[in-house]
């Protein structure tokens, strides 16, 4: 028999780190994503990031999406409370060769990240017509 124990509060603090972050590694950015009108949507909530810290690139079908909410502290102010993330936030996705990488639009809208990736005309579904030769006869078996 094996005797442990536990400390409800360090599973709760390892818990809150992993969804959360800490000041030093601060929590992924949330998104949704979804197919709308032959469209791939991805939004990301970075509320209080400063448009001009936003870094969007993409490179072999990796999207990077790069943010910094900075330290609000100002000389001669004492921070009382500190539970938003601050520092470097960064999320890469890996995108199919069906989505045209060429053509992503993207729009900053009340600390709301949007990304619209066209699908590739190639991975659209397109109907095939089948031709047949009447005057043609094929012969099954020996």
């Amino acid at each position: 028999m094996m005797l442990m124990r536990t400390d409800p509060f360090r599973e709760l603090d390892r818990l809150t780190q992993q969804v959360l972050g800490t000041a030093a590694r601060p929590a992924a950015m949330p998104m949704d994503a979804w197919q709308e009108d032959g469209e791939f949507v991805v939004a990301f909530d970075l509320p209080g990031v400063k448009m001009d810290t936003l870094d969007l690139n993409v490179e072999r079908n990796v999207l990077t999406v790069r943010a910094e909410r900075k330290d609000p502290t100002q000389p001669n102010v004492e921070l009382v409370a500190s539970e938003r993330p601050r520092g470097v936030f960064s999320r890469q996705l890996i995108l199919g060769d069906t989505l045209d990488t060429d053509n992503i639009k993207a729009s900053y809208e009340q600390g709301v990240l949007t990304l619209r990736i066209p699908v590739a005309e190639k991975a659209k579904p397109r109907r095939i017509e089948i031709q047949t030769q009447q005057s043609e006869k094929h012969q099954i078996g020996t």
